[in-house]
């Protein structure tokens, strides 16, 4: 992706109509998918590349599967950002080279998490080093800095203080964004915008069903409002249902939010071939 792509990217998080809504796809025709239904930015979900492949995730195990999914996703119709865990390591030299090769792919974008898998927060000096190593090798890669503060099972109840000394550092390191999954509290949402409002670094939140809805998100001030793998694990959770319902015998046609052989096929540029 050339640097126009990049700037467009970085130019939709502060778009006066609202805040980018970024899905997430795991594999070609799923971001084939979004793109033709009108999604002129997608993200990747580390879960749906790590489940693919058998691997686990958040435990840097996945980083030539996520190299192989941009490869064949970038430079494609659609900007694409690229979940990749917390860099597959803690060397910031080894995350700038990955960092480069996802550019080289088309990625136009990058999250970078401080979640570890044992459930801790890496430190912050490595972390911001990590960021600020990307920067470098790739200035115009939108970086978009993950802190797990709300999203770690045993750190759901982590002060407010510690995300902001996280966020505010990985901002000074050279972040483009700051994302915080585990958020839904309208009122700490709101006092987090206004926190981050004199840097002018948008604010990203992973959507929850039970959470804010996206306009109340806007209305917060939210710029940037992800998927992450919800869309993995409902493809994933209706797969199943199919499947059952077929065994019982309440299956007949094929739901119409199912696409059909032939639409898969186009999406994934084949022509004609034997229907299975």
């Amino acid at each position: 992706m050339n640097q126009p792509g990049r700037a467009a990217f970085k130019a939709l998080h502060h778009d006066p109509d609202g805040p980018l809504l970024l899905p997430n796809a795991w594999d070609h025709a799923s971001a084939a998918a979004l793109a033709g239904q009108g999604f002129t930015a997608i993200g990747t979900t580390s879960l749906g590349v790590a489940a693919a492949a058998g691997l686990p995730d958040g435990a840097a195990a996945t980083r030539e599967e996520t190299l192989r999914l941009a490869r064949g996703l970038g430079g494609g119709a659609f900007l694409l950002s690229v979940d990749a865990e917390g860099g597959f390591s803690d060397d910031p030299a080894e995350v700038a080279g990955l960092a480069r090769e996802l550019a080289r792919a088309g990625a136009v974008g990058i999250n970078l998490e401080d979640g570890r898998a044992d459930g801790t927060l890496t430190p912050v000096p490595v972390h911001a080093a990590k960021i600020a190593a990307v920067k470098a090798a790739v200035p115009d890669l939108f970086v978009n800095a993950r802190t797990d503060t709300y999203w770690l099972p045993n750190r759901r109840t982590a002060p407010e203080p510690e995300t902001r000394r996280r966020l505010d550092a990985y901002r000074q390191a050279g972040a483009d964004g700051v994302f915080v999954p585990g958020l839904t509290d309208p009122a700490a949402i709101r006092e987090l915008v206004a926190h981050l409002s004199p840097s002018g670094i948008p604010l990203n939140i992973l959507y929850s069903p039970t959470g804010p809805t996206v306009p109340e998100l806007a209305a917060l001030g939210v710029r940037r409002v992800s998927l992450g793998s919800l869309l993995f694990r409902a493809a994933l959770g209706a797969a199943v249902t199919a499947a059952l319902d077929v065994r019982a015998g309440r299956y007949g046609a094929a739901p119409a939010a199912a696409p059909t052989y032939r639409e898969v096929q186009e999406l994934s540029g084949g022509g004609e071939a034997t229907q299975i």
